[in-house]
């Protein structure tokens, strides 16, 4: 008999097919920790103690192989791991679109995602480390009793998401007073500057930011209910795309257009802790100094799967 006070378990749903264009390579399988380990895994040890039960990698086909022989002798041997195909060629298993060769976006992601799990789920970027405490805050919303149309996003400050290597574009959530996300706005050319924290807007002016403003990494609770929803949009996209071979479906877009019509509401949890991630190629080493001070601050093990 199940004991009544066990925690309920979540899978989490990593994006990982990305082709990682700025970066310049896989950077998805980066060595970031000390015994090799790439970022993914430090999100994968989080949840894990967060009270994840299995891992979800949602990969390009050809690159199945590279991931399985890095994370097979390791990682793999602590928690269930299973793949799904994000696939270029025939986006929902009809006629193949051979003038795309780069994934279709990250709500595309999600539908390929969505055909491995059950009940609420994580979902995250395979190159963002989010830190063990928006983990916690993400499971304690993933176990919590309530209806599959609620769902959650983490919020981070966005003056902890930039990039010292070059201007990075982040998703700023407009949250009403009662911490529901209203709307979700793109920002580019995010950056430090002078002392202040700048960008340009969809219009190509400059504004300036505070810094405590919130903003998405891509960190989600979600339900099956949405499964349905992404499949339906996406289909609506595929039909309307002026440019098939460019013309992305995007995770952010699809969220909005679902609030816009009420059919759906998104509570915007706030995270703490470090975020940093892998943008451009000179990201790594402040992404290796992070990890290294959260090692000698003993958060993680200088081996995570030893």
């Amino acid at each position: 008999m199940a004991d009544p006070h066990e925690r309920p378990r979540w899978p989490l749903a990593v994006l990982a097919a990305g082709a990682g264009s700025r970066y310049g390579g896989l950077k998805q399988l980066v060595p970031v920790g000390p015994s090799g380990e790439a970022l993914l895994e430090y999100s994968v040890f989080d949840a894990l103690r967060a009270g994840c039960e299995r891992v979800v990698l949602v990969v390009r086909p050809e690159t199945e192989p590279e991931f399985r022989r890095r994370l097979d002798g390791g990682m793999a041997r602590r928690v269930p791991v299973s793949y799904v195909h994000q696939r270029v060629d025939a986006p929902l298993g009809g006629e193949p679109s051979p003038q795309r060769v780069k994934p279709w976006g990250t709500g595309h992601a999600v539908l390929a995602a969505g055909a491995a799990v059950e009940g609420p789920f994580g979902l995250v970027n395979a190159d963002d480390y989010y830190g063990a405490e928006a983990y916690a805050v993400l499971a304690s919303f993933l176990t919590a009793a309530r209806d599959g149309r609620r769902l959650a996003v983490l919020g981070f400050p966005v003056a902890a998401t930039l990039s010292t290597s070059g201007p990075v574009s982040r998703a700023l959530l407009d949250v009403g007073d009662g911490g529901e996300l209203r709307e979700i706005v793109e920002l580019f050319e995010v950056r430090s500057e002078g002392g202040r924290i700048l960008h340009r807007d969809a219009g190509g002016r400059e504004r300036a930011l505070r810094g405590d403003e919130r903003v998405s990494m891509n960190m989600w609770g979600l339900t099956p209910d949405v499964i349905p929803e992404f499949r339906r949009r996406f289909a609506e996209f595929l039909a309307r795309a002026r440019d098939l071979a460019e013309a992305e479906f995007l995770l952010p877009e699809v969220i909005q257009s679902m609030i816009r019509q009420g059919r759906f509401r998104v509570d915007v949890l706030p995270a703490s802790g470090e975020w940093c991630g892998l943008t451009f190629r000179r990201d790594r080493q402040r992404v290796r100094s992070v990890i290294g001070a959260l090692i000698a601050a003993g958060r993680y093990p200088q081996d995570l799967w030893a």
